[in-house]
């Protein structure tokens, strides 16, 4: 372990730009989100989460796969650019480092999306251990402990000190291009390092989502819950405004569209919503027809859907962003608690 005092984060952080491209939590008109690092950008590491998950870094909410040119009676398709520098995204939460694994295991099984692929062949994932987790977070509830974030190297902000560990062959890597600006941690450090993550783990259990029981969502329980009379009474508040999954850092659907430059036709994917009425509309129309039936497949997706197919992997991972944006006040604890008391007080 290593560590470097918070007012050399600027020098750390010009010195891994220097090498490859860098992306922090950026503060711009009061809200955080992740953006490439400069000299003049507000890193904000004292945020717990930023709006938008970082999902972005790897898989862009627009991304332009192939245009078409033609040349006469000659069509001409140029592969749309792979990603291929490196790059470092730091300061990611253990909630966002379980979500790219929800990720991986869809755009990295058979056929594999080489362009999630290329991106996380050259991304390296800094994680921060989360200092005071919040009313919203309950990332214990699916197996994550935010004191000691899974990733290429994992940090914590303790005091006037970042305490760095590197965790996988990336982050040996990393820890190499920087280690210059890097100092041994000793016994007290360690010893420091425990007592926060003591303390972190401490609020997780105090936190009033922490103890919500997933019992009973599992691929047995597929008819049970897809048939429940609950659907129609939780989707009713429901605007379809998608805000929730725009926010979701595990949310994965993609429309695939095509536009006329002028000097060819550009095809790209970008992000869309499972609760918008057009979500994968074709010729025939909408296999769900109702906002019920969409509001239901978001969330039986998430508990039912995905974890049957992914070895009990929920795609969930706890973040709260959903819990605090949604203007109808509709979230997955809200679904899960219903169901945990069959209607009655949530």
């Amino acid at each position: 372990m290593y560590k470097i005092s918070k007012e050399n984060l600027k020098a750390l952080f010009r010195l891994i730009a220097a090498e490859q491209e860098l992306y922090v939590p950026v503060k711009t008109a009061d809200q955080v989100n992740f953006a490439a690092w400069s000299e003049e950008a507000e890193t904000d590491l004292d945020t717990l989460k930023t709006v938008k998950s970082p999902k972005d870094a790897f898989f862009p909410q627009s991304e332009n796969l192939y245009t078409v040119k033609k040349e006469g009676k000659k069509l001409q398709v140029e592969p749309g650019e792979r990603k291929n520098q490196d790059f470092v995204i730091f300061g990611m939460k253990a909630c966002d480092v379980q979500a790219v694994q929800v990720l991986d295991n869809v755009f990295l099984a058979e056929p594999v999306d080489t362009y999630y692929a290329a991106r996380r062949e050259h991304g390296t994932i800094v994680s921060l251990a989360c200092h005071e987790p919040e009313e919203s977070c309950f990332c214990k509830v699916f197996g994550i402990d935010c004191a000691e974030p899974a990733a290429d190297v994992a940090v914590w902000m303790v005091g006037e000190e970042l305490y760095w560990k590197a965790l996988t062959e990336k982050g040996e890597a990393l820890t190499k291009t920087v280690e210059s600006l890097l100092a041994p941690a000793d016994q007290a450090d360690e010893e420091s390092v425990e007592a926060e993550k003591t303390a972190i783990r401490g609020i997780v259990e105090k936190l009033p989502y922490s103890n919500l029981s997933l019992e009973g969502w599992n691929k047995e329980s597929l008819t049970e819950k897809f048939d429940s009379p609950l659907w129609e009474e939780l989707y009713q508040p429901c605007l379809a405004c998608g805000t929730c999954t725009f926010v979701c850092p595990t949310c994965q659907c993609y429309d695939i569209k095509d536009y006329d430059t002028g000097n060819g036709v550009v095809r790209y994917r970008c992000w869309d919503s499972c609760m918008y009425s057009d979500f994968t509309m074709m010729a025939h129309g909408n296999n769900r027809t109702s906002q019920m039936q969409r509001f239901r497949q978001r969330f039986m997706h998430k508990l039912v859907y995905y974890p049957a197919n992914n070895n009990g992997m929920y795609s969930c991972v706890g973040c709260g962003r959903c819990v605090e944006k949604c203007p109808a006040s509709l979230n997955i604890v809200k679904v899960i608690k219903k169901f945990q008391n069959q209607g009655g007080e949530n």
